[in-house]
């Protein structure tokens, strides 16, 4: 049974941080999160970390967190297994998922090399998995809003919101960035809900992060239009517009799959525009042989 995305208990979180460079040796000092479900926000989260190092001028110039701010703080040994526990069994996101994951991915191995006396669940978090449990799925509400927001000059948080019609500042600090994203999040699912995107499945196939996740749900979509390709089948597909953002119900024959710089197409006989098209896979939300 497929779960509605309303049934989902999401963690939303923000890092902030002394550089941008976790593999040169840049830290997480603060790290907020909030864990919602449906309209209602369930818990927060938010702590100072001391990263052991300078913060540099770049980053004190946009969060405006100081090293003396940071002298009492806790260590990541003490924050990141509490972060992780209030993560737990939700789904992560995001604004800009891969550089945040970097993070904290990057404390994780530090927590443990330091000595993890909890033991086995101070592990990696996947950028995502081939399961489609939805803690093993991280969204990347950056790529919801490119999706969702086609054409639009830009896209900083900021932006987005005033795109939305979000009245809240962005601060470049954890817990009111969270805040900010959160309010984005919950409109970008009231959009997804009157395009009759609501599954769970749908959903973080179109903006879950990873390639590990995201060449599993291809494959499974290559392999059904591989079926209707051998059996000389028309198939109904649900697919998004990347040029538009609207859903449509259309009937194709297939003829080919393709890939073109790392993308698989469908390529097939559209019968509602009348002509060949060309389909991204990654784009399509259902597949019905008929």
């Amino acid at each position: 049974m497929q779960r509605d995305i309303e049934d989902i208990e999401f963690s939303i979180f923000d890092t902030e941080t002394t550089g941008l460079d976790p593999e040169g040796g840049d830290r997480i000092i603060e790290i907020a999160a909030v864990r919602v479900k449906g309209p209602d926000r369930i818990a927060v989260f938010q702590s100072l970390i001391n990263p052991r190092r300078a913060v540099s001028e770049a980053a004190f110039e946009v969060n405006r967190i100081s090293e003396d701010m940071l002298g009492d703080a806790p260590l990541a040994e003490e924050v990141i297994p509490r972060f992780l526990e209030f993560t737990k069994n939700s789904c992560l996101c995001s604004y800009n998922a891969p550089f945040d994951l970097g993070f904290l991915n990057n404390e994780i191995r530090t927590v443990v090399r330091a000595g993890d006396k909890d033991g086995s669940f101070l592990t990696e978090i996947p950028f995502s998995s081939s399961g489609a449990a939805e803690e093993e799925v991280v969204i990347d509400i950056l790529k919801m809003a490119k999706r969702l927001l086609p054409g639009i000059p830009r896209y900083a948080l900021w932006f987005v919101a005033q795109q939305l019609g979000v009245q809240i500042e962005q601060k470049h600090r954890a817990f009111s960035d969270v805040e900010l994203t959160q309010a984005v999040f919950f409109k970008f699912k009231e959009m997804l809900r009157k395009k009759r995107i609501t599954d769970f499945m749908s959903f973080s196939s179109l903006f879950g992060v990873g390639p590990e996740f995201l060449d599993n749900v291809v494959s499974q979509r290559i392999a059904k239009l591989q079926e209707a390709l051998d059996l000389g089948a028309r198939v109904k597909l649900r697919y998004l517009s990347s040029s538009t953002a609207i859903v449509t119900e259309r009937e194709v024959m297939p003829k080919q799959i393709r890939q073109e710089r790392k993308r698989n197409y469908l390529v097939g006989y559209c019968c509602l525009r009348k002509e060949e098209r060309a389909f991204r896979v990654d784009n399509i939300l259902s597949i019905e042989l008929l």
